[in-house]
């Protein structure tokens, strides 16, 4: 099976962001269920079928992972540009309410 692939080194405020050419499969995967998925053996990820052109996976955990990408039994064309961004996270120090006079 034909697939392209990344290694990241991700963090959990990371979001991959993943702009396909066609509709493809699009995984993220452990150390060791990558080596699963090169061996067609069974294997777990995080993704799946992107059927629109544009993916955004985050990671559960902080580590190296495995970003797989491939069309699968579907027609088209196997291509990707992998960005890494960051997540927006809220700033929790902000107060509520209103200021005292």
């Amino acid at each position: 099976m034909q697939y392209l692939h990344y290694s990241l080194n991700l963090g959990v405020h990371d979001v991959v962001q993943v702009d396909l050419k066609s509709p493809a499969y699009v995984r993220l995967l452990t150390e060791e269920h990558y080596l699963a998925y090169r061996e067609g053996k069974n294997y777990r990820y995080f993704g799946g079928l992107a059927e629109s052109l544009l993916a955004n996976i985050k990671p559960p955990y902080q580590g190296l992972w495995h970003l797989c990408i491939d069309m699968g039994n579907k027609e088209g064309e196997l291509g990707a540009n992998v960005h890494i961004i960051q997540e927006v996270i809220p700033d929790q120090k902000q107060s509520k309410g209103k200021k005292k006079k």
